[in-house]
């Protein structure tokens, strides 16, 4: 999709009396950049070229695979969340009864100073004391208890009260942790069932090949189809009102993080009779994979060849392409920043293990990853 501006270079524009005027009018610029995007990705998903049976079978099944394990993302977070406010609020229970219980405890204090002095006290203190003095002195100090138990009184009534809201919040959350053990259950039955039926779909694919040629030549093919489809998409993009801004990543070839840690087990250009334009970075399947650099999403969708593909557009013609994924965690239209999580290593596409597929490319020609990220 579109680029997106560098963090520092969106502190100068601010830092700019004159462009801070303009502010408002760059933010629309920007939102209007990002419609031109969303519909771009929904124009090049609708057009994607058609494929045979299994292949179809392959996409539904690993689009469903990702949705699942989006789903149970989100799930699995929410629980987090509703547990951490769980533990909060009986942390606050824990606080109020013992705050409560201190109450009591100084009312009844008060009290058992009360019942000392008699049933009628205010009259005792007349009959009994000659000195003026020490009679408004005994008086003060009654008003002064009874004002202190009905202070301790409303106190205990507002205690009474929060302590009721905090079960409540406790009950409603609970209730909810409930339905959410059984969403996750069934999510996880579906994500079984959903492998189970990818591996089907993949030994299907593999069953095909009568050689090891015609395995090669099909992957080939599939390359060149998916060249077609990102050319269309670098095309799309030269084509859109707004150039993408500058996020200056030209500045940081070399010094680039890695998108995932893990062990290089392709080159850039081939690999087993593949040319390939990427790397391929071997991981646990489910780690995150993170932007390299401050970008925009403009596409994240599965494409043949790739699986689930999300490709970046970081400006200056330079665009990171993210392949195999699990799961997406960015959307297209999205502005994402260094080190920001934008999918899962996963094995899409049909691959046999789970590593992530990595490539630049600069005015769509593909260049060599190993020049751009750090060395280790």
């Amino acid at each position: 999709m579109r680029g997106v501006i560098a963090l520092s270079t969106v502190l100068m524009m601010l830092c700019s009396p004159a462009i801070a005027q303009d502010e408002h009018a760059a933010r629309q610029q920007l939102d209007a950049l990002g419609q031109e995007i969303d519909s771009l990705s929904q124009r090049l998903s609708a057009t994607a070229q058609a494929r045979d049976s299994a292949e179809r079978e392959l996409q539904q099944v690993e689009t469903e695979l990702a949705e699942t394990h989006q789903r149970l993302d989100a799930l699995q977070a929410e629980r987090r969340q509703l547990d951490a406010e769980t533990t909060q609020l009986l942390q606050h229970r824990d606080r109020l009864e013992a705050e409560r219980d201190a109450q009591y405890a100084a009312l009844a204090q008060q009290l058992a100073a009360l019942y000392r002095l008699g049933p009628t006290p205010q009259l005792k203190l007349l009959l009994n004391q000659s000195d003026p003095a020490e009679l408004d002195r005994m008086q003060a100090y009654l008003n002064r208890l009874t004002q202190a138990r009905q202070q301790r009184l409303t106190d205990i009534r507002r205690l009474d009260t929060a302590l009721a809201d905090t079960q409540q919040a406790l009950s409603e959350r609970q209730t909810r942790l409930d339905t959410l053990a059984d969403e996750l259950e069934t999510q996880s039955t579906l994500l079984a069932q959903r492998t189970a039926e990818r591996r089907g779909v993949v030994a299907t694919l593999d069953d095909r090949y009568g050689s090891e040629a015609d395995r090669l030549a099909d992957l080939n093919q599939s390359r060149e189809q998916a060249e077609q489809q990102l050319r269309a998409i670098q095309a799309e993009l030269a084509r859109l009102s707004q150039p993408s801004p500058t996020t200056h990543i030209t500045r940081t070839q070399g010094d680039l993080p890695w998108p995932v840690q893990g062990s290089i087990t392709a080159d850039f250009q081939r690999r087993d009779g593949v040319h390939y334009n990427g790397i391929v970075i071997q991981a646990n399947e489910g780690t995150a994979v993170t932007a390299v650099h401050s970008g925009r999403v403009v596409f994240a969708d599965w494409m043949r060849g790739f699986g689930n593909l999300l490709i970046i557009d970081h400006g200056d013609q330079i665009m990171t392409l993210h392949a195999h994924l699990q799961q997406f965690s960015a959307r297209p239209g999205q502005q994402v920043n260094r080190g920001d999580e934008i999918g899962r290593v996963g094995n899409s596409g049909g691959q046999p293990r789970s590593a992530l597929y990595f490539e630049v490319r600069r005015g769509g020609a593909p260049i060599n990853p190993q020049r751009w990220i750090a060395r280790r």
